[in-house]
């Protein structure tokens, strides 16, 4: 590029007899052709490297190939080439502007460093996309992490770069001086640092993975994790809303993780009703016929009415000293009811913890619960499940003669009204 500056030097000056004139207009023309082949040359070399890339990818069966193809791994390697143009003919301007060339080659030098910094950052975005495909551990063991804090680290050595060739530094030097700035990045990079470490320990623990179902209150947080990287888990709601939680509260905070309940053979149904103690009573002859039409229960009644007057004549106990033996009672029968039915329910799991007991009795009566778990652990057909199965209890019970507690409501007041009228009108 000298010689050809130096040709149209000469040419320009036998045009404009002026030196000057003619040094300025031969750099310009010539720093205009530079400019010009070196965006010529990256659109031919990225043209041809896409489509052979493309080509090349299309032919085979492996995946990483598209994966480089799609994270625009090839277009970084085609900028190297018009980053060479510039730096090798920064000289076409040095023996009339040498500060022409300097600023040219400073240019040439950037533009490698850019392209460098752009292909590194495709090709760690690939590795992870092709990490996270060719394993089947990658969601419990992800590296996304990882690569994010090697993209900052390039990102920090080229801006060290950046200022070294801008100002004519030794690199060396200015990191051996960056010492003193210690306190300063690390609270720059507090986060990323913290973000690294509490990512290596939830890998290392298998803690949560991508896919995972988290609740955390205090983060606002309940439902599946979508993504993790160095600095943020991101966790996309129930209700479609997106929360950022901070890498390392995963570790500094408590979470649920309801990995264990998906694995399992079901999901827990935990819900009690409230008995009005006033309705619970001894069975009389009548109730005790009726209950005995129940399927589910006919034979436990008749038995456990044969082992009961079993037991009253060894003690000679009559109906009528009912106090002094043993009775069945309305709500005793209900609980067997209850067992019976939610055992012959198909969405219960009968092999995991089955519990229908008595809570501690308070000032809104008996708490009856139900401990089971359901089969189905889909979040909607679980509180479909759920539901049927209550209201199916709060249907049967007046069947045997239990009321469901339940603080006066304003038809209640109406009812009391109406009855305080009638009497005072008679």
């Amino acid at each position: 590029m000298q010689e050809l500056n130096s040709f149209l030097y000469n040419l320009l000056l036998k045009v404009t007899n002026t030196e000057e004139i003619a040094y300025m207009f031969s750099t310009m023309i010539v720093g205009f052709l530079v400019v010009i082949i070196a965006f010529t040359s990256l659109y031919l070399v990225r043209s041809l490297l896409t489509k052979v890339a493309l080509k090349f990818a299309s032919k085979t069966k492996t995946e990483w190939d598209d994966i480089l193809v799609r994270n625009k791994f090839f277009l970084g390697i085609a900028h190297f080439v018009p980053a060479s143009i510039i730096y090798f003919t920064a000289g076409f301007a040095e023996p009339f502007y040498p500060g022409v060339s300097t600023v040219a080659g400073k240019i040439g030098e950037i533009y490698y460093m850019l392209a460098f910094v752009f292909t590194f950052n495709s090709f760690l975005s690939s590795a992870n996309d092709i990490y996270n495909k060719s394993f089947s551990f990658a969601n419990e063991r992800p590296i996304a992490g990882l690569v994010q804090l090697l993209k900052i680290l390039i990102y920090f050595v080229a801006l060290m770069a950046f200022i070294s060739i801008v100002f004519e530094r030794d690199l060396w030097k200015l990191f051996t001086g960056l010492g003193a700035m210690a306190a300063v990045l690390m609270l720059i990079f507090k986060d990323s640092i913290l973000g690294f470490v509490a990512g290596v320990q939830i890998s290392m623990n298998k803690m949560v993975k991508i896919g995972d179902w988290i609740d955390m209150p205090s983060r606002g947080a309940d439902g599946t994790v979508i993504e993790m990287n160095l600095i943020t888990v991101k966790v996309e709601n129930w209700d479609r809303t997106i929360s950022h939680i901070p890498t390392y509260a995963l570790v500094s905070e408590s979470f649920v993780n309801w990995k264990g309940m998906e694995e399992s053979g079901g999901r827990r149904i935990m819900r009690s009703i409230n008995i009005d103690i006033t309705s619970i009573k001894f069975c009389n002859s009548a109730m005790l016929e009726k209950f005995q039409k129940f399927r589910l229960i006919k034979n436990y009644v008749i038995q456990k009415q044969q082992e009961i007057d079993e037991f009253n004549r060894k003690l000679e106990v009559t109906e009528e000293q009912y106090f002094n033996g043993r009775r069945q009672t309305n709500l005793g029968i209900f609980r067997k009811y209850l067992e019976e039915y939610l055992h012959n329910h198909p969405m219960i799991n009968n092999d995991m913890t089955f519990l229908i007991r008595h809570l501690q009795p308070t000032e809104r009566g008996i708490p009856v619960q139900v401990y089971v778990f359901c089969k189905d652990k889909r979040w909607a057909m679980y509180e479909s499940v759920q539901a049927d199965i209550f209201d199916h209890i709060m249907a049967i019970l007046p069947e045997f003669e239990l009321r469901i507690f339940q603080n006066p409501s304003s038809f209640d007041v109406k009812e009391l009204g109406k009855t305080l009228s009638i009497t005072q009108i008679n």
